[in-house]
């Protein structure tokens, strides 16, 4: 079991990370809209009055910070996966109880991530082949002190696990509880790549809309993808 005290910590500066998320989900008018996040909870108690709907929409407010909330242009990409944290969708550092918001270091490698998740998906639930769900490039700065896995791969194979997560999700819980930022690790999925997993929206900023991405399952895997607003087909090796 690794000890978190047994984990550098180092500084992570990234101007140029690149997220990869799903397309169906639309920007939440309470992060985008309103600047100051101090005004997020009167207005919400007013709101909800005439809108029984809205926490559906905005999500768990209770599972960040307040001091660590976020707000004003393209905050929803900061704030929604950890107001939507929910313990069917566990991930590589989280069992659910808590948001992480995942980002590589450059865009293949947020391409060969997602890709391998969307595949395991389609299997799971054994589609079709073809075109399938829309997905929305983001770029976006990265910046903290974070439990960095880098330097000691074979020291810490148990969390970099290609399949089973449960080491690193037993791991995560354990900095949370000691106030961690998150963490930075080697990209499982792209060799040479690296990737954060940060537990508060704070250490991610300025997120910029790029590209709209459709993925190409052939029934085995994800085989392709393209460029929704070019029309332009990669293939992916």
């Amino acid at each position: 079991m690794t000890d978190p005290a047994e984990v550098p910590v180092n500084r992570v500066r990234w101007r140029k990370a690149v997220r990869i998320i799903r397309s169906l989900y639309p920007p939440i008018d309470l992060f985008e809209d309103i600047a100051d996040p101090e005004d997020w909870p009167l207005l919400l108690s007013a709101e909800q009055k005439t809108n029984p709907r809205l926490m559906e929409t905005i999500g768990n407010l209770d599972l960040v910070p307040p001091k660590r909330w976020v707000g004003g242009a393209g905050a929803s990409y900061l704030m929604a996966p950890f107001t939507h944290a929910s313990a069917d969708r566990p991930s590589r550092f989280s069992d659910g109880s808590f948001g992480v918001l995942y980002a590589a270091n450059r865009f293949k490698v947020a391409l060969l991530e997602t890709v391998h998740h969307h595949g395991r998906f389609m299997a799971r639930t054994q589609e079709a082949p073809g075109w399938t769900s829309q997905f929305r490039e983001i770029g976006l700065q990265v910046e903290g002190r974070l439990h960095d896995l880098r330097r000691n791969e074979k020291r810490y194979a148990a969390l970099l696990h290609p399949k089973d997560y449960q080491a690193g999700q037993a791991f995560g819980t354990r900095l949370r509880a000691v106030e961690s930022n998150g963490l930075v690790y080697p990209s499982v999925r792209s060799k040479g790549g690296e990737c954060v997993g940060l537990f508060y929206p704070d250490l991610a900023a300025n997120p910029i809309q790029g590209r709209h991405l459709d993925y190409h399952w052939d029934g085995t895997r994800v085989d392709l993808y393209r460029d929704a607003g070019s029309g332009d087909v990669f293939r992916i090796v």
